[in-house]
């Protein structure tokens, strides 16, 4: 077996927990996970998503959520509106 060495990596609590579970479920360890993606990187001599800059529209959809997080305000007062608005845009 080769020498392993140590990773420690920082990540959000709530982050890290839902993702154990998720991969849990998969019959995965968090550092089964990341040695995947390591070796992934190794073999492929790439990152295995595709990662993009958001254009425009996204990145404002992406700063709108993010004020409406920290406001915990919604978009619409309720679903009918949300609906109605998703109907509009339709049209």
């Amino acid at each position: 077996m080769a020498h392993s060495t140590m990773l420690h990596v920082r990540v959000d609590d709530e982050i890290k927990t839902q993702a154990s579970e998720a991969l849990a479920a998969m019959g995965l360890s968090v550092s089964d996970a990341v040695r995947i993606l390591l070796k992934r990187i190794v073999n492929d001599q790439a990152f295995p998503l595709e990662l993009k800059v958001p254009n425009a529209q996204t990145r404002a959809a992406m700063e709108d959520a993010r004020a409406m997080a920290k406001a915990s305000s919604a978009r619409f007062d309720s679903a009918d509106a949300l609906i109605d608005d998703l109907e509009k845009a339709r049209q």
